[in-house]
């Protein structure tokens, strides 16, 4: 049934809108969740951080300016000591890494799902379906009970750092997100093309090539970036594991400072906003994403 109530034998792929992906809180559900953020949130985030700056500045004149303690700490926050990848910029490179890793691997357990070999598909929905409905905290607690500290070759020893297994640990659940979003493209194409490719004597894997999954790339980016901007806001749960990104360095900045009360509020709100910098934008272009690549029925 077409929107304008005329009958057709084909099937329609209804707007992404309707259910590929929703709003946090809604009722829809489908690969994953639309991030809602707007301008106002960082407003918001400055207005609270100018207002902690006031309040803890009122506290106590007599010690040295909050704003400057602050911007003291900023790069430090940022990018933590000198040679180092530690603070924010160790956030985004895990990030990057998890997501790099979870997606490729996302992608080959996706394909399974979808093979003609019930063990394959059924052991790869199994896969799927257990780490996409772990914990994450839990899972970077396994991994890095898991994993050991350094691994002996011979007379070389390599080391393996906390971050390395915050990687492995994030790709896990990014992983099994990503095969629903494989997945969900590939069968949301109408089943024409597939009869379409048969027609013309392409084999299973020619017709994946060539024409299933490019004509899947453009429903795939807008999950794909918005469980990317997902993965970027819960890697400071590696902190936890003592990780020196931004969440550990910010203790550490605190404790510096001899644990002074009236500064947690200016310093952990400076997190909220730097994240938010950095995660807008994301949220932004996939909802303008999706917008461009919606299939209209």
């Amino acid at each position: 049934m077409r929107r304008d109530g005329t009958k057709t034998d084909l099937p329609v792929l209804m707007p992404s809108a309707d259910g590929l992906l929703c709003d946090v809180g809604g009722k829809a559900t489908g690969v994953g969740l639309r991030l809602q953020l707007r301008l106002w949130h960082g407003a918001v985030l400055l207005v609270i951080l100018a207002v902690a700056l006031g309040v803890a500045e009122a506290a106590d004149s007599t010690r040295e300016s909050n704003f400057t303690v602050l911007l003291r700490w900023v790069p430090f926050i940022l990018w933590g000591q000198e040679g180092h990848w530690q603070g924010f910029a160790l956030n985004i490179l895990i990030s990057f890494f998890a997501m790099a890793i979870g997606t490729i691997a996302g992608a080959a357990l996706g394909l399974m799902q979808i093979s003609l070999l019930a063990p394959v598909r059924g052991g790869s929905w199994l896969v799927t379906q257990f780490f996409r409905n772990s914990p994450w905290l839990v899972l970077l607690f396994t991994i890095m009970l898991l994993l050991p500290f350094e691994i002996r070759i011979g007379d070389t020893i390599i080391p393996i750092p906390d971050w390395i297994k915050a990687v492995i640990g994030f790709s896990l659940p990014v992983m099994a997100n990503i095969s629903e979003v494989v997945r969900g493209a590939v069968i949301s194409l109408p089943t024409g093309q597939w009869e379409s490719a048969e027609s013309l004597a392409f084999s299973r894997i020619q017709t994946l090539w060539m024409v299933i999954l490019p004509q899947c790339y453009k429903r795939m980016i807008p999950p794909w970036m918005n469980w990317y901007a997902i993965l970027a806001m819960a890697t400071p749960l590696c902190s936890i594991m003592g990780v020196e990104e931004s969440v550990t360095l910010t203790q550490q900045a605190l404790s510096a400072e001899g644990g002074r009360p009236e500064l947690l509020t200016p310093f952990y709100v400076f997190l909220l906003l730097i994240f938010f910098v950095y995660i807008y934008p994301i949220a932004r272009w996939t909802v303008r994403l999706e917008r461009k690549y919606v299939v209209k029925g």
